[in-house]
């Protein structure tokens, strides 16, 4: 099996250490290159190719959400887990909105940090329904008229059933969950995904979540949803 590809960006040589120590203890880990600020890391991800990026987001120089930003606009760009002290942060909003697929805090015990790792290796995001709850009341404060019509905007372009996928996975549902639900294969499950992400621009799952959010597709606002004819399903 070929090891997971890891950068460290952490502007604290302890913190960078300590990452060091519990990443390297994994077999299937290997650390290819660290970064004390957000700078250096398109440099370290062109010279070490990367699978995931583990990125502090507070640094003096370039923050992480830059660094994210600029990351996640590239061409197969690697995966980016954010690290943080708090759970409702905006700037983590902000990298999440960006393409990071997740965020661990910096307390957690070290084997959770290498799950999450390999998590988003594997293509899941890292967000318990917890965090994610925590994360949606705080972007609910900021702005939600002006993002709820933007959002809806953007997800007339999804037939019926797109949207139902859209919205399943906004609730943190895995893709045999969703199949099971909504009565169809994992299969098809995973290529509707892939159309939602293709036809909204977006990066991964979590950036779905964020948008159905914003829609109010998982409060139950929204008013187009279920109507034909009003998303695109039979142009």
């Amino acid at each position: 099996m070929t090891a997971i590809r890891l950068l460290l960006v952490d502007d604290d040589p302890l913190v960078r250490a300590g990452l060091a120590l519990m990443m390297g203890g994994a077999d299937d880990i290997e650390i290819v290159g660290e970064a004390s600020d957000g700078s250096e890391v398109e440099a370290l991800v062109d010279r070490t190719r990367p699978d995931v990026v583990l990125m502090d987001i507070r640094m003096p120089s370039m923050d992480g959400l830059t660094a994210t930003e600029r990351l996640r606009g590239r061409d197969d760009p690697p995966q980016v887990v954010v690290l943080t002290t708090f759970h409702a942060d905006e700037q983590v909003l902000h990298a999440l909105r960006a393409g990071a697929a997740g965020f661990v805090l910096k307390d957690t015990p070290p084997a959770e940090i290498v799950a999450a790792v390999r998590r988003v290796a594997g293509g899941d995001p890292v967000l318990s329904p917890t965090v994610t709850r925590q994360l949606m009341a705080h972007a609910a404060g900021t702005a939600a008229d002006t993002r709820r019509s933007r959002a809806r905007e953007r997800l007339a372009a999804l037939n019926d059933r797109e949207r139902e996928v859209a919205v399943a996975v906004g609730r943190g549902l895995a893709n045999a969950e969703i199949a099971a639900a909504l009565f169809m294969s994992v299969a098809t499950v995973k290529t509707h995904v892939s159309r939602v992400l293709a036809k909204l621009g977006l990066n991964n799952r979590v950036q779905i979540a964020l948008l159905a959010y914003d829609a109010g597709l998982l409060d139950g606002t929204d008013p187009t949803h279920g109507r034909p004819g009003t998303d695109g399903a039979g142009r």
